[in-house]
């Protein structure tokens, strides 16, 4: 029988990320992450399981050339660390999970050797002591949550030794013992620094030269993270917006600026972007737009919540209608901007009735 590769990679910091931070969000985070490495996989590797915070893939009989997979390995590595500059230069939420996401660090480790399988509910699964042993060396005694590890089993099937050395690669020996057996394996920290991220698209903060078309103030009954948590987790939309057939938006993912949704309204479907504007020291602020509003070119609103105690904040919205023609301008001076008024005025008091039912208890979140 060939030998087969085993590959896992895992988040380094998940378990205290989990602890320590806000579950939702948490978890959200995590399962963005993971399927940015699930899309990385360049060497059609088989998904044996999902381990929480961890791929466990295998190769069945096939072991890639050491080329192969040191550029498998770059290449996740590159999308995990492009993923976490993403999550941080485009972050709106200020809670606990969102803000430390870039601290997530990646450890990959490989093995190789003879598989045998099970079957569990139609699905084949690897089994075996190989299985159990790039288990063991997760536990290792590297010091550092960011490297590649290759058991030296893999490593001399590859030809790789501590020789070996590039722009991201320094291999060294390490050996740790399981159940009094000596485990030898090398290792390479991975710098990110060496890494070529990949670019995105980080949106610019929105500003105006004029006063806002729509402008209204209230005093809320809630922390300021928690009523930003109501208005930018569109989860909670349903609650406290009438006249919305439904929202659709990407349920595993937190809002940040660039994300989209989808304001359904009798049938039509209006599309939103996260957008953000500046506010004032020690505001938290969300921001969307749209192009498909009534008459208006475009539709910016944005939220502005200003804590003032640790269970009470100052809402602020400003609403800008945007229009090119001076007919759709006088159409919004004489219709529209009311009827904004009015429909935003009732949004508002629907969220501070869904604040009051919520600290009663009527409502279950």
């Amino acid at each position: 029988m060939k030998k087969s590769l085993l590959f896992l990679p895992d988040i380094s910091g998940f378990t205290e990320f989990v602890q320590t931070t806000e579950v939702s969000h948490s978890q959200h985070v995590i399962a963005e992450v993971l399927e940015v490495l699930l899309a990385a996989n360049t060497l059609d590797l088989q998904l044996a399981e999902i381990e929480g915070d961890a791929l466990f893939y295998f190769k069945e009989e096939e072991i890639p050339s050491l080329e192969q997979l040191l550029a498998q390995v770059e290449t996740m590595f590159t999308a995990f660390y492009s993923h976490l500059k993403l999550l941080e230069k485009n972050r709106v939420c200020p809670c606990n999970a969102c803000s430390s996401a870039p601290n997530l660090q990646l450890k990959i480790i490989a093995h190789c050797g003879e598989l045998q399988f099970i079957t569990v509910q139609d699905k084949r699964k690897p089994f075996g002591t190989q299985v159990i042993e790039v288990h063991r060396l997760m536990k290792n005694s590297v010091e550092s949550d960011n490297y590649v590890l290759l058991s030296k089993e893999l490593a001399d099937h590859m030809e790789l030794s501590t020789d070996y050395k590039s722009k991201l690669y320094d291999f060294q020996a390490g050996e740790n013992e399981y159940d009094g057996k000596k485990v030898p394996y090398l290792f390479s920290l991975i710098d990110n620094e060496t890494l070529k991220l990949k670019p995105f698209a980080q949106a610019p903060k929105i500003s105006f030269d004029k006063a806002p078309s729509i402008y209204l103030k209230k005093e809320f009954p809630v922390s300021a993270p928690q009523l930003f948590e109501y208005i930018s987790n569109y989860a909670y939309r349903h609650y406290w917006t009438d006249g919305v057939d439904r929202y659709e938006y990407d349920e595993n993912e937190v809002s940040r600026i660039g994300t989209e949704h989808i304001c359904v309204v009798n049938g039509k479907h209006l599309n939103f972007l996260t957008v953000i504007k500046e506010g004032k020291p020690g505001q938290l602020v969300y921001g969307e737009t749209s192009s498909d509003a009534p008459v208006a070119d475009a539709f910016y609103q944005f939220y502005f919540i200003t804590p003032l105690t640790e269970h009470s904040c100052i809402f602020e919205t400003e609403v800008y209608l945007v229009a090119k023609s001076p007919l759709k301008r006088l159409l919004i001076a004489l219709v529209i901007q009311h009827i904004f008024r009015k429909n935003l005025k009732s949004a508002i008091n629907s969220l501070f009735d869904f604040v009051e039912k919520g600290k009663r208890g009527q409502i279950q979140l």
